[in-house]
């Protein structure tokens, strides 16, 4: 995500004024109370929408933000905006509670209420806004569950968090038929995170399940190294029998066995290319992407690109002549 403000090139006597303005045009209209003085003010946002979600990448020196009873009755877009703690902290108040959000943790509050978000720290912080219609969740649900802590505890949470991240950076997942592909995802994976963390089953089933592959494809990442991931591994970590497991990735278009071995050569590939490609023996690449006997590798490793290992090092690794 490029920036689209950074006030290092905006005098001082004008910041004040053009970050609110980028900000009620783009996100929310808010009180924005800068604790520095204007010639210490730093601001650095960047902006994006993946169909209907808005996302802000900010970094900024200490800042109050306030959504007044005013501001939230003018409304005309309801909206409920996910805020992502990247590092620091920050106060969430909304509904009569108030949340520390650390590095890992996130928060939903809405925009229809009041609300107040402190970052006495400064800001680094990824906030994504959804219509609230677009959640369909139940408006006591929605109440219940502002300026709560979705946290480590919540394991959907914590995937939401490295997700949600990684989306409102990503610029490629914000142009054409990538971002027509993860707007349904994104929703469903901030339903299923808020329902689980209200413990409301019964709305919770839909998009637990809606987000399955999502959170499935997730732990193979995760787990990508490990030599023993397998169905029946994958199938336990997710509550599933293995063939719903294999039901679920065929929907995705997803062969199990290939996909996992294209990702670790993929990523041997890249290593044996790497800076690092020569401190290590082609069978301890191997090994530390799961591929346990090295002729395997080396003969899948060819299958798949037309030459050894050892060729694809050398290629990019030529030995000194001297």
């Amino acid at each position: 995500m490029s920036p689209v403000l950074d006030t290092a090139f905006i005098p001082p006597r004008d910041r004040e004024e053009v970050i609110r303005n980028a900000v009620w045009e783009s996100m929310v209209a808010v009180d924005i109370d800068h604790r520095p003085p204007a010639e210490d003010i730093s601001v650095r946002i960047g902006l994006g929408a993946v169909g209907p979600i808005k996302i802000c990448s900010a970094r900024a020196t200490a800042v109050t933000l306030r959504r007044t009873a005013r501001l939230a009755r003018e409304d005309e877009e309801p909206a409920v905006t996910l805020g992502v703690q990247m590092t620091g902290s920050s106060l969430v108040v909304q509904n009569g509670r108030e949340c520390l959000l650390r590095p890992g943790d996130c928060a939903v509050y809405e925009s229809i209420a009041p609300y107040t978000l402190l970052f006495d720290e400064g800001v680094d912080h990824r906030f994504i806004r959804f219509p609230r219609a677009a959640l369909a969740l139940p408006d006591r649900l929605l109440r219940d569950i502002t300026a709560v802590p979705l946290g480590s505890d919540n394991p959907i949470a914590r995937l939401a968090f490295t997700y949600f991240s990684q989306l409102a950076v990503s610029d490629e997942l914000h142009q054409g038929v990538y971002a027509d592909a993860v707007v349904e995802p994104s929703i469903e994976l901030l339903r299923a995170a808020l329902a689980s963390q209200h413990g409301n089953s019964s709305v919770a089933k839909g998009p637990l399940e809606a987000t399955l592959s999502l959170r499935i494809t997730h732990y193979m990442r995760a787990h990508l190294a490990d030599p023993d991931l397998s169905a029946a591994r994958i199938a336990a970590a997710h509550s599933i029998s293995v063939r719903h497991l294999y039901a679920v990735l065929s929907r995705s278009g997803i062969i199990l066995g290939d996909w996992i071995r294209n990702r670790r050569l993929a990523e041997c590939r890249r290593e044996l290319a790497g800076p690092t490609g020569r401190l290590r023996t082609i069978a301890a690449v191997g090994r530390s992407w799961g591929f346990v006997d090295a002729t395997h590798f080396s003969k899948v490793f060819k299958q798949a690109y037309g030459l050894s290992p050892r060729t694809w090092r050398d290629q990019n690794h030529p030995r000194s002549s001297a």
